[in-house]
C-alpha cells in the first residue's frame, strides 16, 4: 500500500490543482486554496528566516485566524516541529512549555511577551521568491506538538509524527466527505485534536473549513447562522455545541445540510441526543472515541431506525487499531467485561516529551507482541455484540465543556493560597457543561481571603475550565471520613439537596 502524501504536499497538491477552489470561511470572508497557499509560503520564508536549524522545534502562540492557519501550513512546509498549545494558558506554564519542548523560538501574530518574532503571512516576506515544494519530511519526523489539558498540572506535550498525521488524513477521508464540496465546521480552538479532523484533514482533501470564532463559541444563534448560511455538511463537536444549536433551531428552524455529526470529546447527554433529529433531518450520527495521545480509536454509527439512548457505546475499532481491558488483576478480559481500556492506534504519540511515559505507553503481557498500548484511564465495558462503551474514568478527571479537569489538582492550587485553611472541589452534573465544579473552601481566618481573590489565584494557575464556578465560603471544618480525609461525598450530597 502506498504511503499517503504528508499534510503540507496534500494541502499544496489541493492548492494547485483548485486554487480557486473555497479553503477558509472566517468572518464572512472566503480563503482560497490559491490565497492560503500563498499566505502558507510567505510565513514559511518567515518560519525559515527566524529558526534556520530544522531539527528544532518552533512554539506558536495563535489565536484562530485564516493567518492563524496559513502560519501552521508554513511549519509544516518548512519542515519545522511546531508545539501549539491553548493560548488561554497562562504566561508562566506557557514559557515553561516552550522551554521543556526545546523551541528555538516562539512565533506569533501579533506582539506578545512571549512572541520573540512576529509572522505577517498576509504581506511580502522579504525572500520568499516564487513557490517551492514542500520540505522533504520522512515518516518519524515531528509535526505537530500538542497538549494535554493540563488538568494534573503543566500539560503534557505529546508529538505526532507526520506520518501519523498522514494517516489519520487518509482514514479521515474514506470514513467522511472532506472533499471538494464539502463544508466543514470547525468549533474548537485550534490546539485541540479534534482539529486534525475538521481543520487539517478537509484542508488535505480539498473541503471548505468554516471557522467558529472561539469568543462567540456559545452565541447559539451565531453558530446556527454559521452552519445555515455556509451550507455546513460536517459538524464534529463536544456536547455544548449541539446544545447550542438545538437551543437555536427553536426559533431559528432545523439545519438541512449537515450529512454527518460526529460527536466527540464527552459523553453526549440523553436530553441532546433526543433534541438532534428534529434538528437535523438528513444528517448519519457517529459517536467519535479518542484522546489527544492516541487520536481516534473506535467509532460508532447510531442507528436512527432503533431507539437511541445515552451513554452511546463507543463501538468498534478503526483499522489498524489494537485495544484490550483490564480486569482489577491487570490480565486482559477475553470476553464481555469491563475493565481499564489499553489501546493502539496508528495514528497516536511514541511518548510524552515532558513527562516520562511509564505505565502509561507500554506493551503489555496479553497484547500483541510489539505493540505499545496507551493507558486511556477510562473503564470500558466489553458488551455481548463485541461493541465498547465508556462508563467513566479511573480517578478524579472529568470534563468540562470538553476539557479534562482533575478535581484534585484543583484543590491543591487552593490549598497553596495562603489564605485557605481547607479546601474541597466536587463536580456536579451540568446540562450544558458536563460537569461544573464547586469548591467549598475554609479561609485560614475571618476576611483572609475573598471569592474573587481565589477566582484569579487560580485562573493564574490552570486552564478555564479548571476554574470553579462557585465558590462556597464556610467558617466550619470540612466534614472528614473516618480515615479523616476530606468526605467529598458528603459534600456533594449536601449541594444536591440543598
Amino acid at each position: 500500500m502506498t504511503a499517503p502524501l504528508p499534510l503540507a504536499a496534500a494541502f499544496t497538491a489541493r492548492a494547485a490543482r483548485r486554487p480557486s477552489a473555497p479553503a477558509l470561511v472566517w468572518e464572512g470572508r472566503t480563503t482560497t486554496y490559491g490565497e492560503l497557499h500563498a499566505m502558507a509560503c510567505r510565513a514559511r520564508a518567515q518560519v525559515e528566516a527566524a529558526a534556520p536549524h530544522p531539527g528544532r522545534p518552533v512554539g506558536l502562540r495563535l489565536r484562530k485566524s485564516p493567518e492563524a492557519v496559513a502560519l501552521v501550513l508554513g511549519c509544516l512546509m518548512a519542515g519545522r516541529a511546531f508545539l501549539l498549545p491553548s493560548h488561554e494558558l497562562p504566561d508562566l506554564p506557557l514559557k515553561e512549555l516552550y522551554q521543556q519542548a526545546g523551541c528555538a523560538v516562539v512565533l506569533g501574530l501579533t506582539g506578545d511577551p512571549l512572541v520573540d518574532v512576529v509572522v505577517d503571512p498576509s504581506g511580502a516576506a522579504p525572500g520568499a521568491g516564487a513557490p517551492r515544494p514542500p520540505a522533504g519530511v520522512a515518516e518519524g519526523d515531528t509535526g505537530f506538538l500538542l497538549t494535554t489539558s493540563g488538568s494534573t498540572g503543566l500539560p503534557k506535550i505529546v508529538p505526532l509524527s507526520q506520518g501519523a498525521v498522514a494517516r489519520f488524513t487518509a482514514w479521515a477521508a474514506d470514513t467522511f466527505p472532506l472533499g471538494p464540496g464539502s463544508a466543514v465546521l470547525n468549533y474548537a480552538p485550534l490546539n485541540f485534536d479534534l482539529c486534525l479532523l475538521d481543520v487539517w484533514s478537509t484542508l488535505a482533501r480539498g473541503g471548505t473549513v468554516v471557522l467558529a470564532d472561539p469568543e462567540r463559541g456559545t452565541s447559539a444563534r451565531y453558530l446556527h447562522d454559521l452552519v445555515a448560511g455556509h451550507r455546513v455538511t460536517l459538524v464534529q463537536g463536544v456536547p455544548l455545541l449541539f446544545e447550542l444549536l438545538i437551543r437555536a433551531a427553536a426559533g431559528a428552524g432545523p439545519l438541512t445540510t449537515p450529512e454527518h455529526l460526529v460527536l466527540a470529546g464527552e459523553a453526549m447527554p440523553a436530553r441532546v441526543l433526543a433534541g438532534l433529529p428534529g434538528v437535523f433531518p438528513h444528517a448519519r450520527w457517529f459517536n467519535n472515541y479518542g484522546c489527544t495521545e492516541t487520536n481516534n480509536s473506535f467509532l460508532h454509527e447510531v442507528d436512527r431506525t432503533a431507539p437511541v439512548s445515552a451513554p452511546l457505546p463507543i463501538g468498534r475499532p478503526l483499522p489498524g487499531v489494537r485495544w484490550l481491558i483490564t480486569g482489577d488483576d491487570g490480565r486482559a478480559l477475553t470476553g464481555p467485561g469491563q475493565g481499564e481500556l489499553l489501546v493502539s492506534t496508528p495514528f497516536q504519540t511514541t511518548g510524552y516529551v515532558n513527562v516520562p511515559g511509564g505505565p502509561k505507553f507500554a506493551p503489555h503481557r496479553d497484547g500483541v507482541p510489539g505493540v505499545v498500548y496507551y493507558r486511556s484511564g477510562d473503564v470500558a465495558r466489553w458488551h455481548e455484540d463485541g461493541s465498547l462503551s465508556v462508563l467513566g474514568r479511573t480517578d478524579h478527571m472529568v470534563k468540562v465543556r470538553g476539557t479534562q479537569v482533575s478535581t484534585q489538582h484543583v484543590e491543591s492550587i487552593l490549598l497553596e493560597h495562603p489564605g485557605v485553611a481547607e479546601a474541597a472541589v466536587v463536580a456536579l452534573p451540568d446540562p450544558v457543561a458536563g460537569h461544573r465544579l464547586h469548591a467549598r473552601v475554609r479561609p485560614a481566618a475571618p476576611g483572609s481571603v475573598g471569592v474573587l481573590a481565589l477566582r484569579q489565584y487560580c485562573a493564574e494557575r490552570a486552564v478555564r475550565a479548571a476554574v470553579p464556578s462557585a465558590f462556597e465560603m464556610v467558617s466550619e471544618p470540612l466534614p472528614r471520613t473516618s480515615t479523616g480525609k476530606v468526605d467529598r461525598n458528603r459534600i456533594r450530597e449536601s449541594l444536591s439537596t440543598a
